[in-house]
């Protein structure tokens, strides 16, 4: 199965912030559409970087309340892992598991196509597993 089957699903839309915004305004635009990651777009428009659930909270452990009102930039992780339409899904998960993240961006051309969670890719997995296992039942019941 590639990340185009699960963008297919879930559609195209992703969630993004400046990095002169708040991080109070990711985690107000977090809780809103109860998502845990946004891409950072800069000025042309490019990734400079990812803010999750979890760079807030080490923020907050950093910095305490006041880390709310400092800008997106102070934060976000600026090394970005993505990956392609046509990359399989065992592919984002190792990507994910090797660098211990949980969302994605899907680029095409250079351009920000979509997003994947960890979510998606575990409800694709069993999804698909669950598709093999009635292919193997109806093979079975067929008398193969």
């Amino acid at each position: 199965m590639l990340v185009e089957s699960i963008l297919k699903t879930k559609g195209s839309d992703v969630a993004t912030i400046a990095p002169e915004e708040t991080v109070q305004a990711v985690a107000a635009v977090l809780a809103r559409r109860r998502i845990g990651a946004l891409v950072v777009i800069d000025a042309r428009g490019e990734i400079a970087g990812m803010l999750s659930e979890r760079d807030i909270v080490a923020a907050v452990a950093a910095h305490g309340g006041r880390a709310m009102e400092r800008r997106v930039e102070e934060f976000m992780t600026r090394k970005v892992k993505a990956c392609a339409r046509d990359d399989t899904i065992s592919h984002v998960m190792a990507i994910m598991t090797a660098h211990r993240v949980r969302h994605l961006p899907v680029l095409a051309q250079g351009r920000l196509v979509g997003i994947v969670s960890i979510g998606d890719v575990v409800k694709s997995r069993i999804e698909e597993t669950e598709h093999e296992a009635q292919s193997l039942r109806e093979y079975v019941l067929a008398g193969h």
